[in-house]
């Protein structure tokens, strides 16, 4: 159960969720059953609602095969970050000029093989990697990563990513005299953003740039919102078309004339809501007989793909069959690592009918779960992923 039936509602329609447990029913745990009808969904809503972008899907997110693969498909385009996943997506069938390296991080050897498998679009942020592009990746299309401080989002990509606005302008100069053609900015405001208005300030700051490249005739035609559109967590966000419909407003508003090319990024809304992860409850026990809560253990933690737990920053609904009297637990992962708590200071209520043994089912674990999960702490191998499609 979950607090409400609205919430439950919310998160997975009770039909589909009881698909997916009688699916997880015999296997072990924890595992993760991923939904690709949920992501054809999602890819469909966003090309509804924003149809003049062109969707980047962020491969690190969840970069299973049959996933790749659907959104293939559907005409999807990929951002990758690594040769492992541009090998990933070639291998699946994707064309070169349907990927863009989205890292703005590089090794030379990457750049090399990049440009020998035909990709022509990359993203920087340093002047060091833009020689480095202008050497190894000679006429390619270059985008520019603004600097942004994530307020608002519940994943914050802090500081690590991107320029200002100032060094941004210096490098499409230098783009140009390198003989590598600028094309446009990019940003990335925080995944999971709760704040829309994050979107208008990065779009602002866009146009600034736009309009300052004019005047020297650099022409920028294309704009990278990334991503940021959320999923169906324990918090409710807004519905995706609000988040549409005022990212489009921004737009119109800032390029009157008509909108540049627009690319979007998205991970976590396209794969989200699409996982489910069934885990054993192992052990329920008390520190001393005066607590007042409960000690959760279950097979999966931080490090068997719940990382974003840390700072309990992103917190999933529980769903449990069991029914009756709730009690406030503490849920923690298995492994020897005091690190491994997932929730302590925001207490799930689960209930008192849940015993060791038990099977839980943590909702909207699509992205940054098996991808995040350690190769052998503990002993422990990878999160187990089974793929199913429950129709459209």
């Amino acid at each position: 159960m979950l607090n409400t039936p609205f919430e439950l509602e919310r998160v997975q329609s009770q039909e589909r969720l009881q698909k997916i447990i009688e699916f997880a029913k015999g296997k072990d745990t924890p595992c993760l059953i991923v939904d690709l009808a949920k992501i054809r969904e999602r890819y469909r809503a966003l090309q509804k609602h924003m149809p003049y972008a062109k969707v980047f899907y962020a491969v690190k997110s969840n970069p299973i095969n049959e996933v790749v693969k659907t959104l293939a498909d559907l005409g999807s385009c990929f951002d990758v970050a690594t040769i492992y996943e541009l090998n990933q997506v070639l291998a699946l069938g994707v064309s070169p000029d349907r990927i863009s390296y989205g890292n703005t991080i590089k090794k030379v050897s990457d750049i090399q093989l990049f440009y020998e498998k035909g990709v022509r679009l990359f993203v920087t942020d340093s002047e060091s990697d833009l020689r480095k592009l202008a050497e190894y990746a000679p006429g390619s299309k270059i985008f520019f990563r603004l600097m942004t401080n994530g307020e608002g989002a519940d994943w914050p990509l802090s500081r690590k990513f991107g320029a200002h606005p100032d060094s941004i302008y210096k490098l499409i100069i230098l783009c140009r005299r390198l003989g590598l053609i600028p094309i446009g900015i990019s940003f990335h405001v925080g995944s999971q953003q709760r704040d829309i208005g994050q979107w208008d300030n990065a779009i602002a700051t866009c146009k600034y740039l736009f309009e300052s490249c004019q005047d020297i005739d650099i022409e920028l035609k294309m704009m990278n919102l990334g991503g940021g559109f959320p999923a169906n967590y324990l918090s409710p966000t807004q519905d995706i078309s609000v988040y549409t419909d005022e990212i489009t407003r921004f737009l119109e508003e800032d390029f009157p004339n008509g909108i540049p090319e627009i690319y979007l990024e998205p991970g976590r809304y396209m794969v989200g809501d699409a996982g489910v992860i069934s885990t054993e409850v192992i052990l329920i026990s008390k520190k001393s007989p005066s607590n007042l809560y409960s000690w959760m253990y279950v097979d999966i933690g931080k490090f068997g793909g719940l990382i974003e737990t840390l700072d309990e920053a992103i917190k999933y609904p529980i769903y449990t069959e069991k029914t009756g009297k709730e009690r406030e637990v503490i849920l923690a992962g298995p492994t020897c690592d005091s690190m491994d708590v997932l929730y302590e200071n925001h207490k799930y209520k689960l209930p008192e009918t849940v015993m060791e043994g038990d099977r839980l089912y943590i909702l909207t674990t699509g992205a940054y779960t098996q991808s995040y999960s350690a190769i052998n702490f503990n002993g422990l191998p990878p999160l187990q992923a089974y793929v199913i499609d429950l129709g459209d």
